[in-house]
């Protein structure tokens, strides 16, 4: 059986709560899927098979299913120097 590679992008963040603990959340922005686990690892292993599960549902219903092309992509950060004199509270 032949098969086709097909590339999604995944964020993952840290999400932490009052109590100090934390979990990962991923989401994959071209299918609108999320998922969360207690580390990275879990967290991809878990939306991976969000995506399989997703993309097969569309296939199924005969539904176009978006695909992410990473390679015409560039996906960055910036950092940003700020005066320390500035007052305000940074959430982090």
């Amino acid at each position: 059986m032949d098969k086709k590679v097909l590339n999604y992008r995944i964020v993952i963040e840290p999400e932490k709560y009052d109590d100090g603990s934390r979990v990962y959340v991923a989401y994959c922005p071209t299918l609108g899927i999320s998922d969360y686990g207690d580390t990275v690892e879990e967290v991809l292993a878990s939306i991976k098979d969000g995506i399989e599960l997703t993309v097969e549902s569309l296939a199924k219903e005969k539904s176009e299913v978006p695909v992410d092309a990473v390679e015409d992509q560039i996906i960055t950060t910036a950092r940003i120097n700020v005066p320390s004199s500035w007052k305000a509270q940074f959430a982090v």
